[in-house]
C-alpha cells in the first residue's frame, strides 16, 4: 500500500488571524493541514474558552478553562494587580530582572472574590477586576464603577512547529482621544497615540524621530482617559510590540515574541500616582555622589594625557565649573577593557590623582566585548571561569566590535557578574577612577545588519537556561548590575557612579542613562527634551543627552541652547564624536588621531568664540546654583519614586491642553522650563538670560 504525500510550500495565509511577524507569514493554521501534508510551517492559535475551575492561594486567584488556559490574578496592593497567563496550563518560573527586591505584596489588604453565572469579580479597596467566564476577558473598574481598562479581545498565544511559542498578545479597548505616554526611550511625540513601537535594544547611531527600536526596552506605558490615569507594565524580556490605536483607533495591543504574558495594571487615578507606583515595582535610582550632578565634559576621545590635562587646565583657567572628565575607548591598549595605552597614558594613576587635586573626577568607558588575545589577562581570566556566551554548538560567541574579535560575558550568571565586578579593582581602588561608562551593551556587534548576536546564543538567565531571544533586552541591564554590585563590593562606603547605554525596566537601580548617539541639529535638541521627559516618567530620572549632539558639529547658538536645556536634566554632560568615523581598524587609528590633532572639532564651552563662552559659562554656573534643589529632588525620587523631570500632563491631567505640550516641562515641582528649540539668529534675538 502506498501513501500519497501532499507537499505545500510557502502557502499563503491571508485569511488567518496572524500578526505580521516574519516567521509567521508563510505558516499554515494547524486546522487546515492534513496528516500526511508538508508545509513551510504550521501554527496553532490558543485562546481561552469557558472557565471550568478556579481557586485562591493567598492573594492570587486562578481561573482554568476547558482548553487548560489558566489566568492568575495576583493582587499586590489596592492599586497594583498582576495578570499572568499560562496558555497550556503551566506557568513559567515566577522570576523577573525588573522587579525591585523591596517590592512585595501587602499581606494585610482585604480582597474578596464574587461569582455570578457569567463572571467573576476580584475586589480590592480601589479596584474591581471582572473576568468573563466565557473567555477570560478582563474589565477593570474603580470602586465607583468607572470603567478604567477593558480587553477588546481574548488573550491569544501562537505556537509554530519550527519556532515554538511565537506570540503572546493582549488587546485593550482604546477610548476616543485616550492619551498614551511613556514606553521609555522613543524618539517621537510625547503622546504615543497613533504609533506602533517595539522594544529590542538596538545600536541606533544617529537616529531620527522615525527610528525604532532604540537603545532601551522599557515596556511600561500610561493611559489617560476621562481625566483618569492608569499604567500597564508588561514584564516580558522578549522583543515586544505596542500598537497605540494605530491599526484600529478603538484598540491598543501589546504582544511579545515569546515568553509569558505577564503584565501589571497600575491604578492612579493621578498619573503621578501611576509613575510612583511603577517605581515601587521596579525601583528608583540610588542617591548619586554629589559630583555626578555637576557638569561633565566628554568626547570621543580625549588623548593623549597631555590633551586631558590641557582640557582640565582650560576649565580652571577660565573658572568654568566642571566635575568630571571622561575617557572614551582610545585610552585603552588596543581596545582591551581595563587596560591603558602606555604610549598615550604612561602614568594613569598620577594623572587621575592630579585631576582629583584640580577638582575633577575621572570616568572611563568599559564595553562588554573583550578582545580575543591569548596575552590579555582579562580575557584569560574569563576563560578560566567559563564566563563567555556560547552558541548552541558549544563554541564561544565571537564577533567584531572595536577589536576585530570579541567574546562577551554572560551577565545572566551570578558567578560571572561577581567575576566581572572584580575586574574593576585596579581601575577603581588603585588608580582612582571615580565612575564608569558601560557602552555598546545592547549588545552591539559590527559587520552584520542584525547589529547584535544571533538568536541561538545561549544564556544562563540565573539558573533557567535560555537563548538570546529572551536574554537580549536584559543584557545591558545585567552588565550594569554586575558593574554596580562589583563597585559596591570593592568599596561599600562609596556611592558608585555608573552610566549605561542599554537597559531594561528596573535598570535605574544600577545606572544612569543618556539618550544615545544623537545628532548636532535643532531637531535633536527637541528630541532630547522629549526623550528625557519620556524616560523620566518611565522610571529613569537620572538621564540626559549628549549636549550639542554626538554626530556632527553644532553652531555656537545651538550649543548654548542645548546647554541651557541641559541645566535642567539630571545628567549634565557634553559629548561629541570628533573626527572618529567608527569601525576603524588598528592601522587606521593613527591616521584618525593625526586628523584629530590638526582639526579637533572641539565642543568644550570655549570652542565657539568668546561671546558664546560667556553664555556657556553662565549656563553651567546656573546649574551649580541649582544643585541643592536638584539634590533634594533626587532624594524625593530615590525615596518615593517621584520623577525629577515632569511633563506638564503629569502636573495637571485635568487640563486637556497639557496632553500634547512637550516642549515645556517641570524641573521638580517648583521650576517651569521652556527651552528655546529653534534658531533665533535670523531674528537677532538676544540669547542671554
Amino acid at each position: 500500500m502506498s501513501i500519497k504525500i501532499k507537499i505545500m510550500l510557502n502557502q499563503s495565509t491571508q485569511d488567518s488571524p496572524i500578526s505580521p511577524l516574519p516567521q509567521l507569514q508563510n505558516a499554515v493554521p494547524i486546522e487546515q493541514t492534513e496528516t500526511t501534508g508538508r508545509y513551510y510551517d504550521v501554527y496553532e492559535v490558543v485562546e481561552p474558552n469557558q472557565v471550568v475551575n478556579y481557586w485562591r492561594t493567598g492573594n492570587s486567584f486562578f481561573f482554568e478553562t476547558e482548553n487548560k488556559t489558566t489566568l492568575e490574578i495576583r493582587v499586590f496592593n489596592h492599586d497594583v494587580i498582576r495578570f499572568r497567563y499560562a496558555p497550556k496550563g503551566k506557568f513559567e518560573r515566577d522570576f523577573s530582572y525588573a522587579l525591585s527586591p523591596t517590592f512585595q505584596e501587602d499581606d494585610d489588604q482585604e480582597i474578596s472574590l464574587q461569582a455570578s453565572s457569567t463572571q467573576f469579580s476580584v475586589i480590592t479597596y480601589h479596584l474591581i477586576a471582572v473576568i468573563d467566564k466565557a473567555n477570560l476577558m478582563i474589565s477593570i473598574y474603580d470602586k465607583n464603577g468607572v470603567l478604567l481598562n477593558k480587553d477588546q479581545a481574548p488573550f491569544r498565544a501562537i505556537y509554530t512547529l519550527l519556532h515554538g511559542l511565537t506570540e503572546v498578545k493582549v488587546s485593550k479597548m482604546a477610548y476616543h482621544q485616550e492619551v498614551f505616554l511613556g514606553l521609555g526611550d522613543k524618539a517621537s511625540k510625547l503622546n504615543l497615540r497613533g504609533s506602533i513601537k517595539q522594544n529590542w535594544n538596538t545600536d541606533a547611531f544617529a537616529f531620527d524621530q522615525h527610528r525604532d527600536p532604540m537603545y532601551r526596552s522599557i515596556p511600561f506605558y500610561c493611559g489617560l482617559h476621562s481625566k483618569i490615569g492608569y499604567g500597564i507594565f508588561m514584564d516580558n524580556t522578549y522583543r515586544s510590540h505596542f500598537d497605540f490605536a494605530a491599526t484600529d483607533p478603538k484598540t491598543t495591543t501589546f504582544f511579545a515574541e515569546g515568553g509569558e504574558m505577564n503584565y501589571y495594571f497600575i491604578y492612579g487615578p493621578k498619573l503621578m500616582d501611576v509613575v510612583e507606583n511603577y517605581a515601587e515595582i521596579t525601583g528608583s535610582a540610588p542617591m548619586p555622589p554629589l559630583w555626578a550632578l555637576g557638569f561633565h565634559q566628554c568626547r570621543w576621545s580625549y588623548f593623549p594625557e597631555a590633551r586631558v590635562r590641557e582640557v582640565a587646565q582650560e576649565f580652571r583657567d577660565r573658572n568654568i565649573p566642571c566635575d568630571a572628565i571622561y575617557l572614551d575607548i582610545d585610552y585603552m591598549d588596543g581596545y582591551r577593557c581595563f587596560t591603558w595605552d602606555e604610549k598615550h597614558f604612561p602614568n594613569p594613576t598620577a594623572m587621575i590623582k592630579d585631576l582629583e587635586n584640580q577638582g575633577f573626577k575621572t570616568v572611563v568607558m568599559i564595553d562588554p566585548g573583550l578582545r580575543v588575545d591569548e596575552d590579555y589577562e582579562v580575557y584569560q581570566s574569563g576563560l578560566a571561569v567559563d564566563a563567555y556566551c556560547k552558541r548552541t554548538s558549544g563554541e564561544l560567541m565571537v564577533g567584531p566590535v572595536w577589536p576585530p574579535a570579541c567574546v562577551f560575558p554572560d551577565f545572566t550568571r551570578p558567578d560571572v557578574r561577581a567575576w566581572w565586578g572584580k575586574c574593576y579593582e585596579e581601575l577603581y581602588l588603585t588608580q582612582g577612577v571615580s565612575g564608569f561608562w558601560n557602552d555598546m551593551n545592547e549588545p552591539a556587534m559590527f559587520k552584520v545588519d542584525r547589529l547584535t548576536f544571533p538568536d541561538e546564543v545561549l544564556h544562563d538567565f540565573d539558573g533557567a537556561p535560555t537563548n538570546h531571544r529572551k536574554a537580549h533586552n536584559i543584557y545591558g541591564q545585567q552588565m550594569s548590575k554586575a558593574t554596580y554590585e562589583g563597585l559596591k563590593a570593592l568599596n561599600p562606603e562609596k556611592r558608585p557612579f555608573l552610566l549605561s547605554r542599554a537597559t531594561y525596566s528596573g535598570g535605574q537601580r544600577y545606572a544612569a542613562i543618556w539618550t544615545g548617539d544623537n545628532v548636532a541639529s535643532w531637531e535633536h535638541l527637541h528630541l532630547a527634551n522629549v526623550q528625557v521627559q519620556r524616560l523620566s516618567m518611565s522610571g529613569f530620572s537620572f538621564v540626559g543627552s549628549d549636549i550639542g549632539g554626538f554626530a556632527g558639529t553644532p553652531t555656537g547658538e545651538l550649543m548654548i541652547r542645548w546647554l541651557q536645556l541641559g541645566i535642567f536634566h539630571p545628567l549634565f554632560r557634553v559629548h561629541s564624536m570628533g573626527n572618529n568615523t567608527g569601525g576603524a581598524n588598528e592601522t587606521e587609528q593613527e591616521l584618525i588621531h593625526e586628523i584629530e590633532r590638526i582639526n579637533r572639532l572641539d565642543q568644550e564651552p570655549w570652542a565657539f568664540g568668546e561671546e558664546y563662552t560667556a553664555l556657556a559659562k553662565a549656563a553651567i554656573e546656573l546649574r551649580y546654583q541649582l544643585l541643592p534643589y536638584l539634590y533634594s529632588k533626587f532624594y524625593d525620587h530615590y525615596f518615593m519614586g517621584t520623577p525629577i523631570i515632569r511633563s506638564l500632563v503629569l502636573y495637571d491631567q485635568e487640563d486637556p491642553n497639557t496632553y500634547d505640550l512637550e516642549s515645556e516641562f517641570l524641573f521638580g515641582e517648583s521650576i517651569l522650563v521652556c527651552p528655546v528649540e529653534r534658531s533665533l539668529y535670523a531674528r537677532r534675538i538676544d540669547i542671554r538670560y
